[in-house]
């Protein structure tokens, strides 16, 4: 899970580019990357840490231009190490192309060993390279399309890329003119197309639109692929699933609440997650206590329908990141130390229901439940607004193996020992299923096990 941007006819695209990257900052803290062109060249600067950290003003004084795509990584496949930052790079018989790309291809072991066994040099581990290494390898037209003449070069060869991977992948190419903006069939992860008068931007949120001052136009739908350069915008449709495969974690977690993906707005979707828990509990209870960020929308929710108070009994530290995307379990761990502190004057000799938005490997929440009862809470009943995961995920989200999540191994009643919690209760799948109006359209394979692509060769090593 990362998140891309890019804009097009933009004067100083780079400072779009960084501004809308860091409205993206809560999909990846590893490590940041924009690559821009002026029409003649394409220049790129890449850092690890977070965007304001990590981009100076003289990182970005020496890449004017007017189109620019930009990324924050966070790393589910390929090492974590700055080798594997995007924008990637390459030259290629179309010219020197950049490239940014949020999702994990299933099928990248053996296209790998392909490539790698006709000599094609891979610098990178991610299977993100191989939407470039790929250009060189063929051209393909799928019947029945119409190509524009300015596009009869470029297209067959990004056909031909997508004819070869299978999984999850929103992208974003830039060449020197031209930006290409492309959805996996099943649309995995999301992706948006915004306007600014008449600058063209594309965003994994529609939130990187509103900080500057764009306006959401729409999304990019799956298995679309849009060119935008100086004669215009023009669409096409290579291949096609009758299979959606959205991936409902993202309402669930990783999409900011004010963004809009997938259709839905993410604040309506996890409010109402959290009134249907209220609905399916029967706990009695004297206060309402939200995990700060990502549990205060469905806690929202959740004490509306009860009709008990919600108070802020967990006070977050601003400036620590977001642990779940942290590449190791101990810097996790610091991380919910860090960034979260108890309020006695709310918790003090009260029953406290708790609401997170999921529960994934333990270990957080049981450092919640210990600090809420040092702070005097006399009863302690976490509530999950989404069902267990027991699945891992193979389309770009951190659950690496089955062993690290903890519903595959535990019953509810050990989780709830092991937190321990005074009770335990997650949402139901249904009720999930049922906030977003058409549940067969959605991934939601990490809660149910039933997969739309199984991977292809040795299983992918997932971070």
């Amino acid at each position: 899970m990362c998140g891309i941007f890019g804009v097009f006819n933009a004067q100083h695209a780079e400072r779009y580019a960084f501004y809308g990257i860091y409205a993206l900052q809560h999909r990846g803290q590893e490590s940041v990357g924009i690559a821009v062109s002026d029409y003649e060249s394409i220049k790129v600067v890449k850092k690890p840490g977070l965007v304001l950290e990590a981009i100076r003003k003289e990182d970005l004084q020496n890449m004017f231009g007017y189109l620019a795509i930009a990324h924050v990584r966070y790393s589910t496949a390929g090492d974590s190490g700055g080798v594997n930052s995007q924008p990637i790079v390459r030259e290629t018989s179309l010219g020197v192309c950049a490239v940014v790309h949020n999702g994990n291809l299933v099928n990248y072991l053996p296209l790998r060993a392909e490539l790698e066994a006709k000599d094609v040099k891979l610098f990178h581990t991610s299977d993100t390279e191989l939407f470039l290494a790929l250009l060189e390898e063929g051209e393909f037209l799928p019947e029945n399309i119409d190509i524009h003449p300015i596009d009869r070069e470029l297209l067959p060869k990004i056909f031909y890329v997508l004819s070869r991977v299978k999984g999850a992948y929103s992208l974003i190419y830039l060449f020197k003119d031209r930006l290409v903006a492309i959805r996996d069939p099943m649309g995995f992860r999301p992706l948006l197309m915004g306007r600014l008068k008449d600058t063209i931007l594309f965003a994994s949120e529609s939130c990187a639109f509103d900080i500057l001052g764009g306006e959401l136009w729409r999304e990019v739908k799956p298995g679309e692929v849009i060119v935008v350069d100086q004669q215009g915008i023009r669409s096409y449709f290579p291949f096609r699933s009758e299979r959606r495969a959205m991936c409902v974690f993202e309402l669930v977690y990783f999409s900011k609440p004010e963004s809009f993906v997938f259709d839905n707005w993410v604040y309506r979707a996890r409010k109402r997650m959290g009134e249907l828990l209220a609905y399916e509990d029967q706990v009695q209870a004297d206060v309402v206590v939200p995990v700060p960020d990502s549990g205060v929308v469905p806690a929202i929710g959740y004490s509306q329908a009860k009709g008990l108070p919600l108070e802020l009994g967990l006070i977050r530290n601003h400036y620590v990141g977001r642990s779940f995307i942290e590449p190791t379990q101990e810097l996790r761990d610091i991380k919910v130390l860090m960034k979260l502190s108890p309020n006695r004057a709310v918790l003090e000799d009260k029953r406290v229901v708790v609401i997170d938005d999921s529960l994934v490997r333990g270990t957080t929440s049981k450092k919640i439940v210990s600090m809420l009862r040092r702070a005097g809470a006399r009863e302690v009943h976490m509530r999950i607004a989404s069902p267990p995961v027991i699945g891992p995920c193979y389309y770009g989200i951190d659950t690496p193996t089955r062993d690290e999540l903890i519903a595959n191994r535990m019953s509810v009643e050990d989780i709830r020992k092991f937190i321990g919690a005074d009770s335990l209760k997650y949402l139901s799948l249904e009720s999930l299923r049922s906030v977003v109006e058409s549940p067969q359209d959605f991934c939601d394979a990490c809660f149910s096990n039933h997969y739309p692509l199984e991977v292809e060769g040795t299983a992918l090593r997932m971070r």
